[in-house]
């Protein structure tokens, strides 16, 4: 009898089935790594916010991003509670009740806010003058900033902000708040303007500024030539937990919600604790 002759099934397709199977459980499995670390290490903000949050929504943004930005800013200041916390204004916030000012989410205590004062050589703040008033009073420890216009003369901007800014003892240091390259003259140029109101200043307060800037900004432009001035740096990196050494002030977000205030806010984190921080002031 004549044998059968049988064909073998190629194993290719079996092999690439197999494969295939194996990336889709190891992608899965990556995934699901990274959903279990997010959550691991946001759980106390979701915890926070799912016990006690209200359905609040603020204009701007969806009640999606809400709920994330009041998790990232319980979760930022939850791990930093034993650092001195503040504020930063301007005349955008309209008129602010300060006796409201004292927690955010009625958790975490306010030590200080930056008032700004001045934009340029002619701007003073339209209400620079009642906040810097009311938060005295309110005893926060208050600091006042210029916005720094690159493409007007620094001298007369230094002259605006030293003739609106009367510093007294328990006040923090002058800030200059720089986030814009000019439209008209070189980065060297630039560096030279910065250069004289910094000096302009520190001689005027007997003290040595603070530089506010974005952590891109002044890595990029400032920190090789600006190093031995005090930093304040705004960083909103949601993956961002931890201020660098060398910052003194650390602007998380510009979405968080204080009561007393209209709208969304910026916080700061101080490099370390109140009493630390009362050293900074000026004596």
């Amino acid at each position: 009898m004549a044998s059968k002759s049988y064909r073998r099934k190629p194993a290719t397709k079996r092999k690439s089935n197999a494969t295939s199977k194996w990336i889709f459980y190891l992608i899965s499995f990556v995934l699901f790594l990274f959903v279990a670390i997010g959550i691991y290490k946001f759980r106390d903000g979701f915890l926070y916010y799912l016990g006690f949050k209200t359905d609040k929504n603020v204009e701007n943004l969806s009640k999606e991003e809400r709920k994330l930005a009041d998790i990232r800013i319980y979760e930022v200041l939850h791990k930093h509670d034993d650092k001195a916390i503040g504020f930063d204004v301007s005349e955008y916030q309209s008129e602010i009740d300060w006796e409201q000012t004292y927690h955010i989410d009625e958790s975490f205590e306010l030590s200080f806010v930056f008032i700004r004062a001045t934009a340029g050589k002619n701007k003073v703040d339209s209400r620079f003058k009642e906040n810097w008033k009311a938060s005295k009073e309110r005893e926060l420890i208050r600091g006042a900033y210029h916005y720094y216009r690159p493409n007007e003369n620094s001298i007369e901007q230094a002259e605006n902000f030293i003739k609106t800014v009367k510093l007294q003892k328990g006040d923090l240091p002058p800030v200059l708040d720089i986030e814009k390259l000019s439209k008209s003259q070189s980065i060297d140029s630039l560096k030279v303007g910065l250069r004289r109101w910094l000096k302009k200043v520190e001689k005027h307060y007997k003290v040595k500024p603070i530089i506010y800037s974005g952590e891109s900004y002044y890595t990029d432009f400032l920190k090789e030539e600006f190093s031995e001035y005090p930093l304040w740096i705004a960083n909103y990196n949601f993956w961002r937990n931890d201020l660098e050494s060398d910052w003194q002030f650390w602007q998380f977000t510009e979405k968080a919600q204080i009561e007393g205030v209209e709208g969304m806010v910026d916080v700061n984190i101080f490099n370390g604790n109140k009493n630390k921080l009362l050293l900074k002031c000026i004596r």
